[in-house]
């Protein structure tokens, strides 16, 4: 949208004509929209950062943001009706117009990481974050497109270089690792292009990874999977749905 656009139609209007018993064009809406302006964003962040006991960590950030000329998107229909009857439609060609807030648009939002280590091996950690986009009291038809989820969360375990006595000594861990991860994303409104706009149901995911290193040869071999029981979810609406991927890896460390 770099020069604007004159007299699109909007969608209701135009099913309302397509509707009426003698395709009263009375009833369809004109608009224009302004060539796009590269919007601008001013924000306020706070942040806090601590340890606690030695073994627990806090890292909490909160942001507002306040948009000018907030870009997104509208969506109209150019119509060409025939010169003789000229109620007739003979040709409409829709658009997904990228264009300008009128008025201010504000996001905010926060997260909140933690990690706690247990021993010298093991940790366990989590975080949660909340983005929200503020259209309260605004009269703009502008579709956002903001294709965030409100909340999410992950909260995993872990161990690093494990060099251990387990079960009475009976079993003997060494240059060992793994993690497992839980991931939680709350349902949102995808707004791509008209065709795919929809909503994104909720969905959890479990990851996990082993590793074991081998000092005599500088290598360490890693066996894991994203979305491990294979969950099929898409994140896209419209996209397709993502299943488990597993790999496995090998790391060579080259010195002189």
């Amino acid at each position: 949208n770099i020069n604007g656009f004159d007299s699109l139609v909007t969608v209701p209007s135009l099913l309302a004509y397509a509707n009426s018993p003698n395709l009263n064009t009375g009833l369809l809406s004109y608009y224009h929209v302004d060539p796009v302006r590269p919007e601008q964003v001013k924000t306020i962040e706070a942040g806090y950062r601590a340890t606690f006991f030695d073994r627990l960590f806090l890292d909490a950030v909160y942001y507002v943001s306040f948009y000018k000329d907030f870009i997104g998107y509208k969506i109209g229909a150019d119509l060409t009706f025939d010169p003789v009857f000229t109620n007739r439609l003979t040709n409409a060609q829709f658009y997904r117009v990228s264009a300008n807030a009128t008025d201010m648009v504000t996001t905010e939002g926060c997260s909140v990481g933690l990690n706690y280590f247990i021993g010298k091996f093991f940790a366990l950690s989590g975080n949660y974050s909340y983005n929200r986009l503020d259209l309260r009291g605004s009269t703009d038809s502008l579709i956002p497109a903001f294709n965030t989820p409100l909340n999410k969360f992950n909260v995993g375990f872990s161990g690093r270089d494990i060099d251990a006595a387990l079960f009475k000594g009976k079993v003997r861990l060494r240059n060992t690792g793994f993690s497992v991860n839980y991931k939680w994303i709350q349902g949102f409104r995808y707004e791509g292009s008209p065709q795919f706009s929809g909503d994104v149901p909720g969905y959890d995911l479990f990851d996990a990874q082993v590793s074991y290193k081998v000092p005599a040869i500088k290598s360490t071999f890693k066996l894991g999977a994203t979305n491990l029981f294979d969950k099929k979810a898409f994140q896209v609406y419209g996209g397709p749905r993502v299943g488990r991927l597993a790999y496995f890896s090998v790391l060579v460390a080259l010195t002189k």
